[in-house]
């Protein structure tokens, strides 16, 4: 089921991918193999601190994966609620 005209990856095939890019390692997609697999924004040396929303694309079959990169600062986020037990 998905998006009509837009191809996503399937989840294990699209965390591959982001692992991939989080240890920035060489790109290619899980799916056709091809290393046409671009980036969105680029990756820069700034990438931890930067923020935002990550797109990978890939070129060859069109198959999209995006994810939010993890930030260093864990005190921006808010923490999960606990339940006594």
């Amino acid at each position: 089921m998905g998006r009509r005209g837009i191809k996503e990856y399937r989840a294990p095939e699209a965390l591959i991918l982001i692992a991939a890019d989080r240890d920035h390692k060489p790109l290619v997609c899980p799916s056709c193999n091809s290393s046409e697999v671009e980036r969105t924004p680029e990756r820069s040396s700034s990438d931890d601190v930067q923020g935002g929303r990550v797109t990978l694309h890939c070129a060859a079959c069109g198959r999209i994966a995006a994810y939010i990169p993890r930030t260093l600062n864990r005190s921006s986020m808010p923490e999960a609620p606990r339940h006594p037990l």
